[in-house]
């Protein structure tokens, strides 16, 4: 039952990414995008100064008809058995249960968190592969020469997916005792009428199969996972073809597992985050998590395979530094505020509000409103450092991570400024820097 007389799910009024054409454009763009990054990097492109050298004809002369994608069951059948084997791990695994943010009628979700007898099985199949196969892992090799026909099947997936999300959102859910029915609670953002834009945006807040929650397992499972696989794979093609490990190779692929494995492993922080609290689940996060992740995020390793490097031990050290930092500042940022929201940091200073809750406004959270996000970026900078300077094709992650995360602050800050008032005014005069302190 709601708690208020407030509508479960209010009209929403107002259009982010300059509404249907930003949508739109983001939805043909960015696969477009997708695609070019990873033809370009391939052995028989020169990707060195690409700019002068950019030839879009060339490189869409290797791409096949959309009809052979869509008819090719190899490729579909590997992806699909990724997807769904994955889902299936993430119900039956065993792991403890915890509830989620409060939801406008009033109840909290269940999530089983069950990342680490996740990456311990899949880390486990991986060696038990390296030593059937004498380290061939003919698997690996077929993710190596095939990234971009992956990259389009992902594509074409997500918007399949994304279609039957929005379908799905108007069919009401079955209540608990089986006979009757609830409404499902609609994203904040997602519910305009516009069937584009909704459909774009997201229009249910929590889609689930079954015990399955469909956006958590998007956002950590499918994506994040095939991310840490095809660097792996560039690093095992490099091993095959040389009979040697290089070191940067070998760095990227190392830092980007961690991240990747400590999000998994730390899943819980999840259920706090915006894109779980907020946002629906419609094209713009489905293609983001299954295709814009593992396809653009790999590009440092698969540059690096092509155009090797070798870096000094100061200069690794250096990179390591940063990524160091990153982490450290990415990290305890985000234990502070969960400790405070606790109530284990009664000494930090913070501000009331009228909603009755504290703002934090001391620690890391008094040198800037998003101290997190700073880390997060320079953790990415340091992968990208690690492909040395010769193109700036491979700082595509860090570009693109940075305006992620300018435009996260803005809808962050659009959202308290609604929800706070005036308070947030009092706030912003505490912390005045957005991200980066003394900077912005």
């Amino acid at each position: 039952m709601a708690k208020s007389n407030a509508p479960l799910n209010p009209r929403t009024t107002s259009f982010e990414f300059s509404g249907i054409p930003g949508a739109l454009g983001i939805t043909f763009g960015l696969p477009l995008v997708c695609v070019v990054l990873n033809q370009m990097i391939r052995p028989d492109y020169h990707i060195t100064g690409f700019f002068s050298n950019f030839d879009v004809a060339e490189l869409w002369n290797h791409i096949k008809p959309l009809k052979w994608y869509m008819t090719n069951r190899e490729l579909w059948t590997y992806y699909l058995c990724w997807f769904g084997s994955l889902a299936i791990l993430d119900v039956v695994l065993p792991g403890p249960v915890m509830e989620g943010v409060e939801l406008r009628d009033g109840t909290k979700l269940r999530y089983k968190i069950n990342g680490i007898a996740l990456c311990s099985l899949l880390s486990s199949v991986l060696a038990v592969r390296w030593k059937l196969t004498g380290g061939q892992l003919p698997e690996l090799q077929y993710l190596y020469e095939h990234q971009t026909d992956f990259c389009i099947i992902v594509v074409i997936f997500s918007f399949i997916m994304s279609v039957f999300l929005y379908m799905a959102s108007f069919f009401p859910l079955t209540g608990e005792n089986g006979t009757g029915t609830k409404e499902r609670i609609l994203s904040v953002s997602g519910n305009t009428g516009n069937v584009i834009y909704d459909w774009f945006i997201g229009r249910e807040l929590n889609p689930r199969v079954g015990p399955l929650d469909l956006k958590m397992f998007c956002e950590l499972r499918p994506g994040l996972l095939l991310w840490c696989l095809i660097n792996i794979s560039c690093l095992h093609h490099y091993y095959l073809e040389t009979g040697k490990i290089n070191n940067a190779i070998l760095f990227v692929t190392l830092a980007q597992g961690f991240y990747v494995f400590d999000g998994v492993l730390n899943e819980e922080g999840v259920l706090t985050m915006m894109d779980i609290t907020t946002d629906g689940f419609g094209y713009m996060l489905t293609f983001g998590d299954l295709a814009l992740v593992p396809f653009t995020y790999t590009l440092q390793a698969r540059y690096l395979t092509v155009s090797p490097i070798t870096l000094t031990k100061g200069y690794l050290a250096f990179l390591t530094g940063i990524m160091a930092l990153g982490y450290y500042i990415f990290h305890s940022a985000n234990k502070q505020k969960s400790d405070f929201r606790h109530g284990k940091l009664p000494h930090l200073e913070s501000m009331d509000t009228k909603r009755g809750t504290k703002l934090l406004c001391d620690g890391w959270w008094g040198m800037s409103q998003h101290m997190n996000y700073f880390g997060d970026w320079l953790i990415s900078l340091s992968w990208c450092l690690a492909t040395g300077f010769q193109t700036p094709l491979t700082y595509y992650y860090s570009l693109y991570f940075a305006t992620l995360l300018f435009h996260r602050q803005q809808r962050d800050e659009h959202l308290c400024k609604i929800k706070y008032g005036d308070d947030w005014k009092r706030y912003e005069e505490k912390v005045p820097y957005k991200i980066i302190p003394y900077v912005y």
